[in-house]
């Protein structure tokens, strides 16, 4: 039985579970020796299913392998290995069944599951019949462990996905209350042991599992009229935003999860671009932790240069509306589809431009994780803007590292596909990419007859390059080009340019680069006073020649709410989403 207490929070001889289900990331905690017995009941108790269900179980070693754990032997053998590799976790897949025959498959499994996939899984932390994910809190909340408020940016509360009970991150393996037991408990100190009521005589204050200030609100709102009109509803502030205040002009983007449309607001005239995202994607399994993130991250990057800042956020009963920015000088990649390649010392003012904005980030302890030419947007002057946010990661100190296997597969670092945890060093691997695009005109993954096998033109073939081919630097670019290209593209995270521990320090060691160090003047630069290499010449903000005919042709209708659908949507997943950037309001209120 996988027991965690806290004592076991800081024992060398737990075993880290990461145990992947159906789509699911489930992490457990055990303590060795380890019987097979204990191990497969709980792996089936974890993914939910009964004690006589047969399961077959696959760790993955250390060169990216699946091997059975099929035996006691087998068992000991991954954990011993597990050890010996100083490795912090076993990582398993768990399939329903039995193969049909030695060797072959199980059902379910192929390469694909192994890579984890270019997308996020689930994932839920199980102690003592609690099923934890990390989430961002929507108001203060007690944890029930310490019973410390947990509160700050991202997703530092684990809350169960059953019971609903919230913890620190940090105190969840603590939690020794099974889940969905009400009975009267004590509230420990972080620093005292746990004592059943039963085994103690003294008086001491008691706190039932079912008062609410360890449980996030499921209380319905009363401000869901004003919700359905598009109102955001005013609890602390003056300032109400919704559909109401603006004239929606054009789309201008749309992607698998959203809509963008430029918009001018009525009272001021100014135009900005709403992304629209509607609630029912996440009826669907989606996770809605990304929307959070990406929000958290649009108010960092608020007035910063080099980011695309935000205006507000509001909601309907169907739909999530982000104004933000309208940056008119379209995107890179749509400037290299007209440029087929760009002069050196015109990527060396984007790359440097985006150096500043991946710093700001990376000193605020965001990953980014999304770096291409579709998400760099030129503005009227000429800089670039970084946009869209949504597979950002919080909360990265310097030497912290995460997991998720995510990202544009064309710019995804090594390390990722490896399945190593990372820092971030994916960004800079990711900037190498795209400065190869801009001077190269092509991708420095582009193999010749590539186009004409099927087989092989597929994303398994990419990962397989990135991964294992050499890159080829092309003789028309200058050494201190080539340099660079290989000091980002080097597929060893630790040699990496930009990659010091010390994000300062690695700043000044790609500013001091033979690239850079004699043509860019960085304080000039930072300060937005560096002339662009290139001016998009945009007549007004409503000037639409630099995006694609594809949307601009579109009409910026929003389709009616199906009531079906709407009944179905938990609203409470979606409360303290709304936002008003205070200082754009105040000039607002001046005109």
């Amino acid at each position: 039985m996988y027991v965690a207490n806290e004592d076991s929070m800081s024992s060398s001889e737990d075993v880290k579970l990461k145990t992947r289900f159906q789509g699911q990331v489930l992490v457990l905690y055990a303590k060795v020796p380890l019987r097979m017995e204990t191990f497969l009941n709980s792996l089936r108790e974890a993914c939910k299913q009964t004690y006589n269900q047969p399961i077959t179980v696959k760790w993955i070693d250390e060169e990216g392998d699946p091997c059975t754990i099929s035996s006691q032997r087998e068992l000991d053998e991954a954990i011993r290995l597990l050890h010996a590799n100083g490795e912090a976790e076993l990582n398993v897949h768990v399939f329903l069944g039995i193969p049909p025959l030695p060797g072959l498959p199980c059902h379910g499994e192929d390469k694909t599951v192994y890579r984890r996939g270019a997308r996020r899984w689930k994932k839920f932390y199980h102690v003592n019949g609690h099923r934890f994910q990390a989430k961002r809190l929507n108001r203060r909340v007690q944890c029930f462990f310490c019973n410390d408020y947990i509160w700050g940016l991202g997703r530092q509360g684990y809350r169960c996905a059953d019971c609903r009970l919230c913890v620190h991150k940090k105190c969840h393996r603590a939690v020794r209350q099974p889940c969905g037991d009400v009975s009267f408990i004590l509230v420990p100190s972080p620093s005292a042991p746990i004592i059943a009521p039963k085994f103690n005589g003294a008086t001491m204050d008691r706190i039932g599992l079912d008062n609410h200030a360890f449980k996030e609100s499921e209380i319905e709102k009363p401000d869901l009229a004003e919700r359905r009109a598009g109102v955001t509803p005013a609890k602390s502030s003056k300032w109400t935003v919704s559909l109401n205040d603006f004239n929606l002009l054009t789309v201008i983007g749309r992607g698998s999860y959203a809509k963008v449309i430029q918009a001018e607001h009525k009272k001021t005239g100014a135009v900005y671009a709403i992304k629209i995202i509607k609630k029912q994607m996440f009826s669907d399994d989606e996770d809605i932790d990304w929307v959070q993130t990406e929000k958290s991250v649009f108010e960092t990057a608020s007035n910063h240069p080099f980011l695309v800042g935000l205006h507000s956020c509001f909601q309907t009963d169907s739909r999530l509306f982000f104004v933000i920015e309208f940056v008119p000088g379209g995107d890179l990649m749509f400037h290299m589809q007209r440029q087929r390649k760009l002069p050196e010392d015109h990527a060396r003012f984007y790359s440097a431009e985006i150096i500043v904005a991946l710093h700001f980030l990376h000193s605020r302890g965001i990953i980014y994780r999304d770096l291409k030419l579709d998400n760099v947007l030129i503005d009227a002057e000429g800089h670039i803007k970084l946009t869209d946010y949504g597979m950002c990661k919080e909360n990265i100190g310097p030497g912290d590292v995460t997991s998720t296997f995510c990202g544009t597969p064309n710019y995804i670092a090594p390390e990722i596909l490896r399945g190593e945890d990372y820092g971030f060093s994916v960004d800079w691997w990711a900037l190498g990419v795209l400065m190869y695009e801009m001077m190269a005109g092509r991708s420095p993954f582009d193999v010749v007859g590539m186009v004409g096998d099927v087989e092989q033109n597929t994303e398994d073939c990419l990962f397989q390059i990135i991964l294992e081919k050499q890159i080829r630097i092309p003789r028309s670019l200058s050494v201190k080009a080539a340099a660079i290209l290989k000091g980002f593209l080097n597929k060893d995270p630790g040699e990496r340019l930009g990659c010091n521990l010390n994000i300062d320090e690695a700043l000044e060691e790609m500013k001091s680069h033979a690239f850079f160090r004699t043509s860019i003047d960085w304080e000039l630069l930072e300060g937005r006073q560096v002339t662009p290499p290139y001016n998009p010449s945009v007549s007004s903000d409503r000037d639409l020649q630099h995006f694609d005919t594809t949307f601009t042709d579109e009409a910026p209708n929003l389709t009616p709410d199906d009531p079906s659908i709407i009944e179905k949507i938990d609203q409470t997943e979606f409360e303290g989403f709304e936002y008003i950037n205070p200082l754009l309001m105040t000039k607002e209120e001046s005109v």
